[in-house]
């Protein structure tokens, strides 16, 4: 019964709900003073049901994220009169980066198909202190524009997990940093990064262009986990060495607090329903404290002269293309080395060749793969050698040493040797012959011999002489003349740039040539909302530039009539004004979003052309 008078009143107060008419105010506020390198939010207010934001040009500082944007509703009865009000937040979080008073331009909204502008925001931007001071006061600024102090550190935090916290002196070890939430968040950024100082590292997330998703149980709650980074690691000298802690942030859309009850319950039940609940957008800092990791060094008992380093499970070979061959023909020599571990810090093999070979120095190929588990692969160390001279020849074994992780214990694996036969050569060119990488660097040796030259030489006249001759005046006033034809190039090009009006006609095309392929990356991430708005900009911003029309000036007559002065089509005016009309119809119309953003893709793109080529 409760229920159902509830649903009795919900439709007898929306049925009544009558909006009062009010002034559109559209606004932008932001921090009067903020630091360089310090993170700020720029919010746009609107008081009204807006729709195709358009956000200010940025030339001083650094967009980190945004615009965001969020929505509240709420429903007043005074004396027997229902009224409804809606308020619009669109938010930018920005980076300073010099210093000065610097303006950011206005925004634009269109609500109910007339276009709003806010007022000029005025920043002073000092010098910086500590990046520590900078984020607490951003971090105390976003909560005073979130409206609520509530502390979210058990809805989203960071944690850092290693495979070893003792490992050895060379050992891989994986370092991960998840990001635990059970709140909606996004945006998550590290403004300071991990610092792994005494650690050679491997990024394993390098290559991925999402996060790593899945759910986690951490201390009896569910939670949400994306792997932020991970990295594997592998400790270059013994003893303690300190892993530096990290500062990131992200986005949380989350409830403001709650209305003030009333003494009817039946109202709180109906106005705490989530239809009516404030959602607002916070920036919430997040931290990693300093982690230590004991590294043991490697043990000095039996250690090999050979060993150089590698620590892990390794294989090792060598492979050589031939033993029987003629002076200077050439030999390809192999040595792989291929197993897990610090790979990519073996060194090149240390090999004896005879004196009368010619060696080239190794060409080295990697073959590294990064997994969850960390980095495995092979290295291969290819050598180009040249007998010089005939004779039966020895090419040594060659050990390669290593610890051995799971026997704790260092072992050497030897390679077979190689006994070689070099008959001698008939001394030609023909019989040089190439294998290998390296060709290109093998020189023939008796170059120095200088055969007859059978074809008829060139003659020139005594006493005629280069210096002097008019080529030789035409080359000497040729660079003056090039000179002069540059400046007088340069001034014009310089003429032309100082007009603004001119210059923006000119890259109109290019920059919604530029917008529309951003509208179709998100047209593939089927992002609707960002997908409609850089349509829009796209077309706005491309009748601003060619006209020379102000932004604030823009509208559906203004556009009708720069295009008939100009002798565009009658079809095409009516064709442009469809396509926009269109594109803010679509962007809030239910259906196959998909089918819809691809036909308003193609309008845009076939508009723009149509009139690009009807004002040539």
């Amino acid at each position: 019964m409760k229920k159902l008078i509830i649903s009795i009143l919900s439709i007898f107060l929306l049925s009544v709900v009558h909006t009062f008419g009010q002034n559109v105010q559209f606004s932008g506020s932001a921090k009067n003073v903020v630091r360089i390198g310090e993170r700020f939010n720029l919010i746009y207010s609107l008081n009204a049901e807006g729709n195709s934001f358009r956000g200010p040009e940025f030339k001083n500082f650094q967009v980190l994220t945004g615009p965001h944007t969020s929505q509240s509703s709420s429903v007043q009865i005074i004396n027997g009169k229902v009224s409804r009000s809606v308020d619009y937040t669109y938010t930018y979080v920005l980076s300073a980066r010099e210093e000065g008073i610097f303006e950011i331009p206005i925004a634009q909204v269109n609500v109910d198909g007339d276009i709003h502008t806010s007022n000029i925001v005025k920043i002073q931007v000092i010098k910086g202190a500590s990046s520590q001071s900078g984020q607490q006061g951003t971090t105390n600024n976003q909560r005073s524009n979130a409206g609520t102090d509530n502390d979210y550190s058990d809805d989203v935090f960071l944690r850092v997990l290693t495979s070893k916290r003792n490992p050895m002196q060379g050992e891989q070890i994986i370092v991960t940093y998840k990001l635990y939430y059970r709140i909606n968040i996004s945006a998550p950024e590290f403004n300071k990064e991990p610092s792994f100082k005494g650690f050679w590292k491997n990024d394993l997330n390098k290559d991925r262009k999402s996060y790593i998703q899945y759910t986690e149980n951490y201390k009896g709650q569910q939670y949400n986990v994306a792997e932020l980074k991970k990295f594997a690691l592998f400790p270059q000298r013994s003893g303690k060495i300190v892993i530096e802690g990290a500062n990131a942030i992200c986005q949380a859309q989350v409830r403001a607090q709650k209305q003030q009850k009333s003494r009817d319950p039946l109202f709180d039940n109906f106005f705490n329903d989530p239809f009516f609940n404030r959602y607002q957008t916070i920036e919430i800092p997040l931290s990693i404290k300093p982690i230590t990791i004991n590294v043991n060094p490697l043990p000095t008992n039996n250690r090999p002269a050979e060993f150089k380093g590698a620590v892990g499970n390794f294989e090792f070979k060598s492979t050589i293309d031939k033993t029987e061959l003629k002076a200077n023909e050439a030999i390809t020599l192999k040595f792989t080395v291929n197993g897990t571990g610090n790979i990519e810090l073996v060194d090149k093999p240390n090999v004896t060749f005879p004196p009368d070979f010619e060696v080239y120095d190794p060409k080295v190929s990697k073959n590294i793969n990064t997994s969850k588990n960390g980095v495995s692969g092979s290295k291969t160390f290819e050598y180009l050698i040249i007998p010089r001279t005939s004779g039966e020849f020895v090419i040594n074994p060659v050990t390669f040493s290593f610890f051995d992780l799971r026997s704790k214990n260092y072992k050497s694996i030897t390679t077979p040797e190689y006994n070689i036969n070099v008959s001698k050569g008939d001394g030609s060119a023909t019989n040089v012959t190439y294998s290998g990488i390296n060709q290109a660097d093998i020189k023939y040796i008796g170059s120095d011999i200088r055969h007859i030259k059978t074809y008829t030489p060139r003659f020139t006249t005594i006493g005629n002489f280069f210096f002097g001759s008019t080529t030789f005046y035409i080359l000497l006033i040729a660079p003056v003349i090039l000179f002069i034809l540059f400046i007088i190039l340069l001034k014009k090009e310089l003429k032309k740039r100082s007009n603004i009006a001119l210059m923006r006609n000119r890259k109109a095309t290019k920059v919604a040539q530029k917008r529309m392929k951003k509208a179709h990356q998100f047209l593939k991430e089927n992002n609707k909302n960002d997908f409609y708005v850089e349509v829009s900009q796209a077309l706005w911003g491309y009748l601003s530039d060619k006209f020379s029309i102000p932004m604030a000036n823009l509208s559906m007559d203004t556009v009708s009539d720069s295009l008939k002065k100009k002798e565009v089509k009658e079809e095409t005016v009516t064709q442009f004004i469809e396509t926009l009309n269109n594109c803010e119809f679509a962007r809030f119309a239910p259906g196959d979003s998909t089918s819809t953003m691809e036909n308003i893709y193609n309008e845009a793109v076939n508009i723009i052309s149509l009139i690009e080529n009807e004002l040539k």
